[in-house]
């Protein structure tokens, strides 16, 4: 069996100014934060979601990638 690939880059898309930045996400921690390039808001994630990616991004966060709950 081959092991699952995981992508690490996902684009962000900022629910206050639409803006769009492509990030490379953490492999070793959540990122439960993060300051839009544009607005500087803060984003954090959504209610039932584990990280800034899983809410606003293209490509939810690794761990959930790979099948897991959450991040660790």
């Amino acid at each position: 069996m081959a092991a699952q690939e995981v992508v690490l880059e996902s684009t962000l898309t900022c629910p206050v100014c639409g803006h769009v930045e492509t990030e490379t996400m953490p492999t070793d921690s959540c990122q439960w934060f993060y300051e839009c390039k544009a607005c500087h808001e803060v984003l954090k994630p959504k209610a039932g979601d584990c990280c800034v990616f899983c809410s606003y991004a293209t490509v939810p966060c690794p761990p959930i990638q790979l099948g897991k709950a959450h991040c660790s």
